[in-house]
């Protein structure tokens, strides 16, 4: 009787770990999901403030349209971006096209006390702080999944659970810390 007993207590001990694994699962997937949605947000508001930045820009560099017009292009392949992969290799290629924007404003004094293009960049810069915040928490969920989908007995459980990818920073030129010159 107290095998049966036994036998019992421990088949729901082990009914009751799948559930709650698979259960996490579920839950990690979603929030995968919708972290990567949050990032998808922030850059959705990237990309509708950058037609703006173009316009504002426009009048002041006449002759830089080549360079606006490389802006347009990188926007308009980083909202075609689907998977993580591709989104990360096309906001890199988009970023690196924007930080040019911005070094071509520095070549136009009357367009950098321009108080729509002032309000833009600021605009922007509290943009590019969301779209860093929500990539972090999709990295820490990402890292969460791939954590339990690894660790056992979860792997035993993890079945055709492919590892999620990581929103990366592919530009070596990226990661450079940059110099300061404080000489006045």
């Amino acid at each position: 009787m107290e095998v049966v007993i036994g036998i019992v207590v421990l088949g729901l001990i082990l009914i009751i770990t799948v559930v709650s694994i698979t259960n996490r699962f579920a839950r990690l997937e979603f929030t995968v999901r919708e972290s990567f949605a949050n990032v998808d947000v922030a850059l959705k508001r990237r990309h509708d403030l950058i037609p703006n930045l173009v316009e504002v820009t426009k009048g002041y560099a006449k002759n830089e349209q080549e360079a606006l017009q490389r802006v347009i292009e990188a926007r308009n392949a980083a909202q075609a971006a689907r998977t993580p992969a591709e989104l990360s290799d096309r906001e890199n290629t988009f970023g690196r096209t924007l930080h040019g924007a911005f070094a071509l404003a520095e070549s136009y004094p009357d367009l950098k006390a321009s108080g729509a293009f002032q309000q833009l960049q600021s605009e922007l810069i509290d943009t590019e702080d969301r779209i860093a915040a929500a990539r972090r928490f999709y990295n820490s969920n990402v890292r969460e999944f791939n954590v339990l989908r690894e660790s056992f007995p979860a792997s035993l459980l993890a079945g055709s659970r492919a590892e999620k990818q990581f929103l990366q920073i592919e530009d070596p030129a990226e990661r450079q810390v940059p110099t300061l010159n404080l000489n006045f």
